[in-house]
């Protein structure tokens, strides 16, 4: 009995593959675009619902498309920058920062901007919204709380385009629901401790050569957990919300603790590795110390003390407007 899953065979990158005159549609970009149009719908939901209006400003629907549409732009701004200057370790990027938005490889080919960075996403949309709402004299906090009721459930599909893109993968398991990822790392057969792994799985492996173990779909955990789970516990408590901007402070540190947790059974960028280790020289691959900790992990801890923050502030700020 096999206690593994092997990857889609018929999932590829490309949505048509083969179709030379289609091979830039990929799943991952067309995930983006129903993101962001998911996010649209939901923000327009509460939109009706009369949450981004005050007694001096009615939002229109002309506003609402601006907003979102600011959000998005700075948001794929900062994504890339986080991405090319946090993640990239080659300082490619660094000395030729013109190359960050430039979507064609050394040979000309249109390779698209790969490399989104989500907490760069999130410093990037924050802002953008910032802008959007200095610039038009709006409640900051409540139109933060309402793009929260939408960014969740479209994160999701970002997550499952990193699934259908086969990567962002686990690190090894023996779970029966692990996955065998085409791309990722393989190890010799040779080594006792693959030749039990397989074993465990009742995976039949060869004398000598490279084995690819099952992984984590951490990509499906996370487009569960800190997208629809994150996302219902928004959506339920937005009409009961206690001040302005408790909503996105929810977000906030409700998509920093699913993150974090969930960062143990992603494998971290090999080039990066563990930013803090109990161990230095601990593999990537599986989790032998909670003290081993992520680039993401660390990003994760920030986004909560911001949280928290935003929430002390938010709340002092709303009391300051009810006793006026």
């Amino acid at each position: 009995m096999f206690l593994y899953i092997n990857y889609p065979s018929w999932i590829h990158p490309q949505i048509f593959p083969g179709v030379k005159f289609l091979e830039l549609l990929r799943w991952y970009g067309l995930m983006y675009a129903v993101a962001f149009a998911t996010a649209y719908f939901l923000l327009k939901k509460v939109w009706k619902e009369g949450a981004l209006d005050t007694p001096k400003f009615k939002t229109t629907e002309d506003d609402l498309f601006s907003f979102i549409f600011t959000g998005i732009i700075f948001l794929l701004i900062g994504a890339r920058i986080f991405s090319t200057l946090i993640y990239d370790t080659s300082g490619l990027y660094r000395h030729k920062p013109w190359l960050i938005f430039w979507p064609f490889d050394s040979n000309g080919s249109f390779t698209g901007l790969q490399g989104m960075s989500y907490h760069g996403g999130f410093v990037g949309g924050f802002l953008g919204m910032v802008v959007w709402c200095k610039f038009k004299k709006r409640s900051l906090l409540k139109y933060c709380d309402a793009m929260v009721c939408a960014i969740p459930l479209g994160y999701t599909f970002g997550r499952l385009g990193n699934f259908l893109n086969g990567e962002l993968y686990g690190r090894i398991t023996t779970m029966p629901w692990g996955i065998v990822f085409p791309d990722a790392e393989r190890f010799s057969s040779n080594l006792s401790w693959v030749q039990n792994f397989a074993a465990k799985i009742g995976m039949n492996i060869t004398a000598s050569g490279l084995v690819n173990l099952p992984r984590h779909p951490s990509q499906l955990y996370e487009a569960f957990f800190e997208g629809i789970v994150l996302w219902i516990i928004i959506w339920f408590v937005r009409k009961h919300k206690k001040f302005d901007g408790m909503l996105a402070a929810i977000y906030s540190g409700g998509y920093g603790i699913f993150r974090f947790f969930i960062e143990y059974f992603r494998e971290p960028d090999a080039d990066l590795g563990y930013r803090i280790a109990k161990d230095a020289n601990a593999p990537i691959y599986t989790t032998t110390s909670l003290l081993n900790i992520s680039t993401g992990q660390i990003l994760c801890i920030l986004m909560m003390v911001f949280a928290v923050t935003y929430a002390i502030i938010s709340w002092r700020i709303s009391k300051k407007q009810e006793t006026k």
